[in-house]
């Protein structure tokens, strides 16, 4: 469905917010939506659970605690996005905005739970539900602090997230975090498995259009997964254990404060509240071909702040408005907010039956691997594409090389912070919190060139022909 469909309504009423489609046409994009970010939304439960021990592949009696994590990931993404699209009070932006599980704060999370089980996750709800709070307290302020993430330092901190997560895509395509050292690591089936989601996303983004362009991802695992179970790879049997209608448990995972978590989760809603800023004007001038009122951009940090905050309570992760979808709202043209609505009630559904959660818990990590491959290298790339808006003066070379130098090599190399006390090991071994912070101070501190490398490059080349 596209804005040239007549039925959705005149091009004046698909740049309203506040219109609503015929619910023949509106139920259908709002799953569209849906569809859209599935996927994205529930692989941040399944690594977290992995790096902790009891994700898939494990033998772990913790394992149901995967299978509720991706049920609150698609309910706190639903209610998360109301707030967005209806809100209340000061908070949504009563826009358009799909909000769903954040990427950006895996590599702080990471750290704070590998290896140590269920009982570290009570550490990032901590820093879930106080980095929301934090999030929703800078609304107020949310214009005055963008100027300190330029394009440079946004760039960067995006293609750090990628850089960061491309490593857990290879491992679930050789076959999962439990299997590494084993002989069944890597082998031909496992691999083979990942590239037939890989190669059929690629084929369906690049070669056609539509609907199956948009869900390429989510139908490359579809077809995998097919693969998959004709290969005798896929299990039903948590399927029938899980109850047909569950509702949120709250504090299912406790609460133990960490300064770690806490400043870490702060530091990150700084980046998601610019994040989403972004997104909002993308929204607005994409489907409505005009700048975002600041009431819209304080609401949506509100709502995204006190999203994450609730679904901390409740045992989901940080949540933030999705970049995919403001993509989708461009191709549409669709700026109904009710559209989304209509996603949104969807996501809440589904996530009240554990008997979905445990459908997607059958996906092999194989599988996965395939699809996370191509995400988070999509992740890498935006951030590469944000960079090219940069200025490459002798600055900000420098500056981008010091922050990705000590960024990526303390996360490659976190042995080399052993001597230093455990809350500044888990900030720094992250690679994306040293980075974030080197590069904004950096940034903030050194003074601009005299001129830009362009110039400086074309004086000297006008030097060379005179001399």
């Amino acid at each position: 469905m596209s804005i040239h469909d007549s039925a959705l309504g005149t091009p004046e009423q698909l740049k309203d917010p506040d219109y609503t489609p015929p619910l023949a046409q509106a139920i259908p994009l709002g799953i569209q939506h849906v569809l859209a970010m599935f996927v994205s939304n529930v692989t941040p439960a399944i690594i977290i659970a992995g790096a902790a021990g009891f994700g898939f592949g494990s033998n772990s009696p913790e394992f149901p605690n995967l299978i509720y994590m991706i049920q609150m990931a698609m309910l706190f993404a639903g209610i998360a996005t109301l707030f967005q699209t209806i809100g209340f009070g000061p908070v949504g932006a009563r826009l358009p905005i799909v909000q769903g599980t954040s990427f950006a704060f895996i590599p702080i999370m990471i750290p704070l739970v590998a290896g140590k089980g269920v009982d570290a996750m009570g550490v990032v709800m901590c820093g879930v539900i106080l980095g929301g709070i934090f999030q929703a307290c800078l609304a107020p302020i949310i214009g005055k602090i963008r100027f300190a993430l330029p394009p440079l330092v946004t760039g960067l901190i995006v293609t750090m997230i990628g850089l960061a997560l491309i490593k857990v895509g290879i491992q679930y395509a050789a076959g999962g975090v439990p299997a590494i050292g084993k002989p069944e690591y890597g082998s031909l089936q496992n691999w083979f498995v990942a590239l037939v989601v890989i190669v059929t996303t690629l084929g369906l983004k690049f070669f056609t259009r539509g609907f199956l362009s948009v869900a390429a991802v989510l139908i490359g695992l579809l077809v995998g997964y097919v693969v998959a179970l004709f290969m005798g790879m896929v299990s039903f049997d948590n399927v029938g254990r899980a109850a047909v209608f569950a509702l949120p448990n709250p504090l299912h995972f406790g609460f133990e404060f960490s300064i770690a978590a806490v400043i870490g989760f702060c530091l990150m809603a700084i980046i998601s509240a610019i994040e989403t800023v972004g997104d909002v004007s993308g929204i607005t001038k994409g489907g409505a071909g005009r700048e975002a009122t600041t009431d819209e951009i304080k609401g949506a940090t509100w709502a995204d702040g006190l999203g994450s905050a609730v679904s901390g309570v409740f045992g989901a992760l940080p949540n933030t408005s999705f970049s995919q979808n403001v993509g989708l709202i461009a191709i549409t043209g669709v700026m109904s907010r009710m559209v989304v609505t209509f996603g949104a009630i969807f996501l809440i559904v589904a996530g009240l039956i554990p008997k979905i959660g445990a459908l997607i818990s059958t996906v092999p990590i194989e599988v996965l691997g395939g699809g996370v491959i191509v995400m988070f290298g999509m992740v890498a790339a935006a951030g590469v594409s944000m960079l090219s808006d940069v200025d490459w003066s002798r600055r900000n070379m420098v500056i981008f090389a010091i922050s990705l130098s000590l960024g990526l090599g303390l996360q490659l190399e976190p042995g080399a912070l052993q001597h230093l006390p455990d809350t500044v090991r888990v900030l720094l071994s992250s690679g994306l919190l040293p980075a974030a912070t080197i590069a904004i101070v950096l940034n903030l501190a050194l003074p601009q060139d005299p001129q830009p490398q362009a110039a400086h490059d074309e004086l000297r080349g006008q030097e060379f022909e005179d001399g």
